[in-house]
Formats: C-alpha cells, structure tokens, sequence
C-alpha cells in the first residue's frame, strides 16, 4: 500500500498537468438546397417591396461635389443632370469686384421627388478653384470640408445616444472638370485627382466637349486616360471594388471606354423634329444634349444616377469613410473623436501637406 501511494499521486498530480482537450469548434451546415415547389411559397421576395416602401418613406441623401475652372459650364451641367434648378449659375466678375483669393465651399440643399422617392440632393460647389495666378495647394480647402463631413458623421455615430437616422453630409460623388483643351491635363488636374482621389469618389468629366471635332474628343480622351493611369490616379468605379466578374466587365467597360465622359451641358430647349429636346444652339444648328450621337451626357446621367448612385453610397460609406474613421480612431487611441487620453480635444485630420503645382 505505502508503495502504491507515491505512484498514485505522481499519477494524480500529471493528470492536473495534461490540459483538457478543447471542444471542437462547431462547423456550420453547407446549405442545402431545397426545391421551393415542395413546400409551398415562402415570401422572401417581398423584402425588395419592403424596403422600396421604407425608401418611398423615408427617401435617401446624395451629396455630389462638382470642381473645376469658372467657364466650363459646371453649374448648367448639374442642372441638366437633375432636370432642374439645383445648382445656381454663378455671374461673371465685375470689374469692381475682387476674385476671391481662396477657395470657397458653397453647399445648396434641395429636395427633389420623381415617383414618390424623395432624394435629399445636395451640390457643393467650388468657386475659385483654379482661376489664381498661383493656384499652389488651391485643393486643401476642398479636401479640407470633405473630411470635415467624415468627422460630423463619425461623432454623431460614436455618441452614445445617437440618432436614429444620422444625417449624411458626406461627399458621395465629386464630377472633376477637364477644359477641353484637347492637348493634355494640366499639372493641376493630375495633383487634385492625385490627392482628392484617396478621399472621395472621382469621375472626370471633358467639359464643353462640343468645342472639338469626334476626332479630337476621341484621341483627347485616350490621352487623358493614359495620364491618369501614369500618375496611378484612381478615378470611380475603382478596380479594387469589383464585387464580381459581372461588376468588372460592366466597370472595365466604362474605365476603357468611356472614362472621361465628354459631356455638353444645357438647361435650354428647342423644337427638334417636332420633338422638345434640350440643346445649345448654334449657326450649325441644335447640338442635343441626350443624343450620343452629339456627346456622352446621357451616358453620364445613367452611370451617375440610373445605375451607380447607390454604389456611389456605398464605396463612400465601407471605403473613403472607413478609412477616415480607422485613422481618426488610431491617432485617438481608440477613443471616441473629441477627447484624447487625457480629455484633451483633438482637431480633425488635417488635409494631406501637397507639393507645388507648377
């Protein structure tokens, strides 16, 4: 007995040391499929009515930003996008009157309603952009006031009682002005596309394109997309983001095709073939403005509006936003935006220092 006793306690006292095997983690069923014949309707169809009557309801926001020189015809375009007054037409200067020394951030809210949806449209307008004699670093402001919507947005969601629906101010969409020069982009083009494009959705757009002939707007356009893809400047819909080879066919489509759209603005209309169509006149005649045969607007509104708006949403809110907030949350060491370490108030993230454009 008393020699048995060591041994049992040895034993004893390994068997406390052998950790216990852990539970497998459970490894969920593969799906089966099931013939929907067998037992009867279901019903899940029906969510798409569900939340088209939600958004019928509540409607949505889209914020779209619109950059470029006085004189390309940013603010008629817009109209013409939306079919009405959205965007003010800003006057010519007067002698009297200075041009403004910086740029400015002009927001016009309207809402607009077509079928019963109801879309909250915001325009952000950008006088000033690039009409100085030294335009060095005249992007700051602008990617100045996009971030500072990421950061209103990110304090109303990290608030502890925060609002149902979180007012969005985000830029969802910013339309970049090219003058149709018909050479290359300026050295301003290639630096606000390469710094605003880490932040927000770009689209170039060739402004006024009815001042070249088909073949000058063809070799300008391939010209352009060269230089972008040079520069490495990523425009919308971004390669990355591809869901799908569905996605990238469709979107490979538009980077190699019709990126950057050339476009001819006009909120005017005139009697074509006993037809109102909307155009600008000249001694030539009616330039329309939806027929492609004339420019690629009507390309533009359906890859804006008709088939890319909520894409446009969503690439703001899971990318360009998320960055923001994993930024801003890592210089705050994971606390909420406002108070530091020890209570002391942070500032927004700055914009991104630039080098001189020449």
């Amino acid at each position: 007995m008393s020699k048995g006793l060591p041994e049992t306690r040895t034993d004893a006292a390994m068997s406390e040391l052998v950790p216990e095997p852990r539970p497998k983690p459970a490894v969920p069923m593969k799906p089966v499929s099931i013939n929907p014949n067998l037992l009867g309707y279901i019903g899940i169809d029906t969510i798409i009515e569900q939340m088209r009557k939600k958004t019928m309801k509540t409607g949505f926001d889209f914020n779209i930003m619109v950059v470029g020189q006085s004189g390309l015809g940013k603010s008629t375009l817009v109209n013409t996008l939306f079919k009405s007054q959205v965007s003010r037409k800003a006057s010519s200067w007067n002698r009297e009157e200075k041009i403004p020394k910086t740029v400015e951030i002009k927001a016009i809210g309207h809402v607009i309603e077509e079928g019963g949806v109801k879309m909250k449209l915001t325009v952000i307008d950008t006088p000033g952009f690039g009409d100085q004699i030294n335009n060095e670093n005249c992007w700051e402001p602008i990617e100045k006031y996009i971030n500072e919507q990421y950061e209103k947005f990110l304090k109303e969601e990290v608030n502890i009682a925060r609002k149902k629906r979180i007012p969005d101010t985000r830029v969802h969409c910013c339309l970049y002005f090219i003058s149709p020069t018909g050479h290359s982009l300026r050295p301003l083009d290639l630096e606000f596309m390469k710094h605003l494009s880490k932040v927000v959705n770009i689209i170039p757009v060739i402004a006024k394109a009815d001042t070249m002939t088909l073949e000058e707007k063809s070799e300008f356009k391939q010209r352009v997309r060269k230089e972008l893809e040079v520069n490495g400047i990523e425009f919308y819909p971004q390669k990355e983001f591809d869901e799908d080879l569905e996605d990238k066919t469709e979107n490979d489509k538009i980077r190699q095709e019709s990126m950057p759209f050339a476009v001819v603005g006009s909120d005017k209309e005139y009697q074509v073939n006993g037809k109102r169509v909307l155009g600008r006149k000249t001694p030539w005649g009616i330039i329309e403005v939806e027929n492609l045969n004339h420019c690629e607007f009507a390309l533009l509104r359906d890859f804006v509006i008709r088939t890319h708006l909520q894409d446009l949403k969503e690439v703001t809110h899971n990318i360009h936003y998320e960055t923001y907030r994993a930024k801003r949350l890592n210089d705050n060491g994971g606390l909420p935006p406002g108070e530091g370490l020890l209570g002391i108030v942070l500032p927004p993230v700055p914009a991104t220092p630039c080098p001189t454009a020449e």
